[in-house]
């Protein structure tokens, strides 16, 4: 990629925030909208489920495929590619006439929304390539999260209201199109230097384990004990066979080698948590304050913003904090603030007072406005540049997989502990062991940081870092000869 002017690589961060935008805002908006789809589809619980799910399970499915087939082939084009199908994906979204053809329906949204966030952030790595300016423009990244989610519940909230569900993904078109339009005129094309090969046996892998996990999870309070030890047992069959046949491939769909490096695992670990708890609070808040407070889906988002303008004030604090003294502090934050929250609706009920449950939305802002810079900077700045679409892949596959299991392990608690039982009688003791379930997540995000982030932490990443590129070289070398 050629050496950009700061004016151009300020737009270039801004377009490539603009397919965050549409990816982050689409989630945000469509859990403040559960409810009313819930009654107008007639949706179970395991259905509102499926309408989060579906999207993250296949977003975190070919995140890593679309992430060196960027690399392979042209990070624009796969970009631009990704952003027609999503746009396309959203307006079949809005004519969806039941619940199984929005799910299906969401799933091609996420299919164009796999070849764009992890692209962009590429695209960014690439584009900033000074550690501090980069760190910087990442902290902006996240806090587009955070614009994400202070606009999800207003926005959202309000077109349920005014128009109904269906017009939550009318909002994707315009920005979708003009990102479109913007990106074929300024954002420069860029590929690695030398090309990966396809791996389909790992992607098929990586499908079945991911889909086999998630189904069995959600399906688990209601399905037969059988069906759910097979789909278990497809899940551990489809882990050992990836651990076994991946690092014998060249070229793999995921290199193991980047797990040598102890922030980059410990990234992977810390998407995960945050994530998954990001997607349990999010599925609690919104079934409590409709399904059992009775609010509607406006006054809903009004409540969350205490927990969406947290997240957006700190992450691009916590990006420049990161660029001047690392990820320790920020996680530190991010753990400590998001095990209170658990903790506080866990042990104290804190959606039973007007106080103690804007506290505890005020503490998940805090923790995960602080969570996204250092996973991101962390998972990037330690890989070759040449391979940083797929660690930027492995980065946003975690995120996603976090959510979706967020989604799937809270939503199956809750349906089990409410049962036949209306939500309104018996939410909040049946939500307890999932609020659990976050703070258990928070204190990961505590625990791996603080072990992931100190020197010798660094030292791992430096050797990781060496090797990757020694191979690179040998590789060169030996197809040059």
């Amino acid at each position: 990629m050629p050496e950009l002017t700061p004016r151009r690589r300020l737009l270039v961060l801004a377009i490539c925030c603009m397919s965050l935008l549409i990816v982050s805002l689409d989630n945000t908006v469509l859990n403040v909208a559960l409810p009313a789809l819930q009654r107008d589809l007639h949706a179970s619980t395991s259905g509102l489920q499926w309408t989060i799910d579906a999207y993250t399970l296949v977003l975190a499915s070919l995140l890593m495929l679309a992430g060196s087939t960027a690399d392979r082939i042209g990070r624009k084009r796969v970009f631009m590619a990704g952003l027609i199908v999503f746009t396309v994906g959203s307006a079949l979204c809005s004519l969806a006439p039941n619940l199984d053809a929005l799910i299906a329906f969401r799933m091609v949204q996420a299919v164009g929304g796999s070849m764009l966030n992890p692209v962009a952030m590429s695209i960014i790595t690439n584009t900033f390539t000074d550690p501090r300016e980069r760190a910087r423009a990442i902290g902006v990244w996240g806090g587009v999260v955070g614009i994400s989610m202070a606009a999800g519940p207003l926005v959202g909230g309000l077109l349920v209201e005014s128009v109904g569900w269906r017009s939550i993904f009318w909002v994707n078109l315009p920005v979708g199109l003009a990102a479109l339009l913007l990106t074929l005129r300024f954002v420069p094309e860029s590929r690695a230097a030398k090309a990966r090969r396809a791996d389909p046996v790992g992607q098929v892998l990586v499908i079945a384990l991911f889909g086999s996990l998630t189904y069995g999870i959600i399906a688990a309070p209601t399905a037969p004990a059988g069906e759910t030890l097979l789909l278990g047992a497809v899940s551990l069959t489809a882990l050992t066979a990836l651990l076994v046949y991946e690092p014998r491939r060249a070229e793999p769909l995921i290199d193991l080698r980047f797990f040598r490096s102890a922030p980059f695992s410990g990234a992977t670990v810390i998407a995960i948590s945050a994530f998954a708890a990001l997607g349990g609070f999010l599925f609690l808040s919104t079934l409590y304050l409709q399904n059992v407070r009775g609010l509607d889906a406006l006054h809903a988002g009004v409540w969350m913003l205490p927990m969406a303008a947290l997240c957006f004030v700190c992450a691009p604090v916590a990006g420049r904090v990161v660029g001047n003294r690392g990820p320790r502090l920020p996680l530190l934050i991010a753990g400590v603030s998001m095990t209170a929250c658990g903790v506080l609706f866990a042990a104290f009920e804190a959606e039973t007072q007007n106080a103690t449950l804007v506290l505890g939305y005020v503490l998940f802002g805090l923790g995960f406005g602080f969570v996204n810079a250092p996973i991101t900077n962390t998972a990037v700045s330690g890989m070759p540049r040449a391979q940083a679409g797929v660690a930027a892949a492995v980065a946003s596959t975690s995120r996603q997989l976090g959510q979706t299991l967020g989604v799937a392990v809270v939503g199956a608690v809750l349906a089990s502990g409410v049962g036949a039982a209306s939500y309104r009688t018996a939410f909040v003791a049946a939500a307890r062991p999932a609020w659990w379930i976050v703070a258990g997540c928070g204190l990961a995000v505590l625990v791996v940081g603080v072990l992931t982030s100190g020197a010798w932490a660094r030292r791992t990443a430096e050797r990781t870092a060496e090797r990757l590129e020694s191979a690179e070289v040998r590789e060169a070398s030996r197809v040059s000869a």
